[in-house]
């Protein structure tokens, strides 16, 4: 019983260990978004005379649209396919899966 419970720590562990990776991955992201695209727009700024052109904030967006899916993905976000999408997914291939072994028993 202590194996088992020693082993259920370690699967435990090791999830919230991969949650924090993402999390912290997310939020250096995050950071260095901010902080290059701070410099991009402040150095447009300084050399151009006009600064409010649609093309200077390409990059901002493109980005900023990676940045909203890296997000979703990490805060379980999906607004395509729902909160339980992956779930019932899963739940469905198995059983598939249960339904083609049935066949061959």
């Amino acid at each position: 019983m202590e194996i088992v419970m020693e082993n259920f720590s370690q699967e435990k562990y090791k999830r919230a260990k991969k949650r924090v990776d993402e999390l912290k991955g997310f939020y250096i992201h995050l950071a260095v978004y901010i902080v290059i695209n701070t410099f991009i727009l402040l150095n447009i700024y300084m050399h151009t005379d006009n600064f409010w052109r649609w093309e200077h904030f390409i990059t901002l967006m493109a980005w900023g649209f990676g940045l909203m899916f890296h997000g979703s993905r990490v805060f379980g976000v999906n607004p395509f396919l729902g909160k339980d999408w992956e779930e019932r997914q899963i739940k469905k291939y198995i059983e598939e899966d249960k339904e083609e072994m049935n066949k061959f028993k």
